[in-house]
């Protein structure tokens, strides 16, 4: 894998942020509705992208990259599906089988790297295809408690599995469009497509509130000191995701970022002092295996 195992703290570092902005994305929910939520994301991110993009082309003194029709359509295409599939996984996590719901999310791995395969020819390595297995079976333990539960959400997987489908449109298309950039530096490149990409998801979500929802519309304008932060943080998980994405393939950056699931146990533990159970131990411990896999292949 190109530049080593570099992709691996950047990663890392892109699951803390994203771990962040949704947080604080929740809370906005209740004051703004879920579209409005997402849209501070997109346009509260945007700014902060094009001044880091700035500053990036001050500090190196290269040129700003041109963008092919290609390099357009790869953006648009991975924009418009990470819109989709964001306003699924909400849909799902809005049934009554919430864990089953976000079980079904995270076969995104799975899923990126049989597309990857179609789309950009990038065949998937044995180690890749059993760190997918084992990390997709670690959240499966940890979300799904009972046979009866799995079977009885049948609603929460369908949007599950297809908001998963479209997060993975959205990785593919986002690599083939960072990859395709025509620059000496994979950072410029990368945050090029984030800047076009929000300026996409900005617009298409500004015309929707605008015809459908302009109270909501409204409530983002007066919101925006509290939304300035889940902007920046937004804004910087989508610019490390990127880097990710030019250092290597995108299904082996979307496995370890299920890393996400123990870490947020860990955190669990010690805020509220709730150890898990065998079967989330046993979830976790996965997960870890999955996530050395992958360090040490890269390493």
């Amino acid at each position: 894998m190109a530049f080593g195992a570099v992709w691996v703290p950047v990663t890392l570092l892109a699951s803390s942020a994203q771990t962040l902005r949704n947080a604080m994305q929740r809370d906005l929910i209740g004051a703004l509705g879920a579209v409005g939520a997402a849209q501070v994301r997109f346009l509260f991110g945007l700014p902060f992208a094009a001044m880091f993009l700035a500053g990036l082309l001050a500090v190196t003194g290269l040129g700003l990259p041109r963008l092919t029709a290609l390099n357009l359509g790869w953006t648009t295409f991975g924009a418009i599906s990470q819109v989709i599939a964001t306003a699924m996984m909400l849909a799902a996590m809005r049934t009554k089988s919430f864990v089953v719901a976000v079980a079904y999310t995270k076969t995104e791995a799975a899923q990126i790297a049989l597309f990857g395969l179609i789309a950009l020819n990038d065949p998937p390595t044995v180690a890749l295809i059993a760190a997918i297995a084992l990390a997709t079976i670690g959240v499966a333990l940890m979300a799904v408690r009972s046979r009866r539960e799995l079977a009885a959400g049948w609603r929460s997987a369908a949007l599950g599995l297809f908001s998963a489908t479209f997060f993975a449109f959205a990785a593919i298309g986002f690599r083939s469009a960072v990859i395709g950039v025509a620059s000496p530096s994979k950072v410029l490149s990368a945050s090029v497509i984030v800047v076009t990409g929000l300026a996409i998801q900005s617009a298409a979500l500004g015309a929707y509130l605008a015809l459908f929802d302009r109270a909501g519309a409204r409530a983002i304008v007066n919101a925006w000191r509290s939304s300035l932060l889940a902007g920046f943080m937004g804004a910087l998980a989508s610019q490390l995701w990127f880097i990710a994405f030019a250092l290597t393939e995108a299904a082996p950056v979307r496995t370890l970022a299920l890393i996400e699931a123990p870490m947020a146990q860990v955190v669990s533990l010690k805020m509220f002092r709730e150890p898990p159970s065998l079967r989330e131990g046993l979830g976790m411990s996965l997960i870890v295996i999955a996530a050395g896999i992958l360090v040490w292949t890269s390493a």
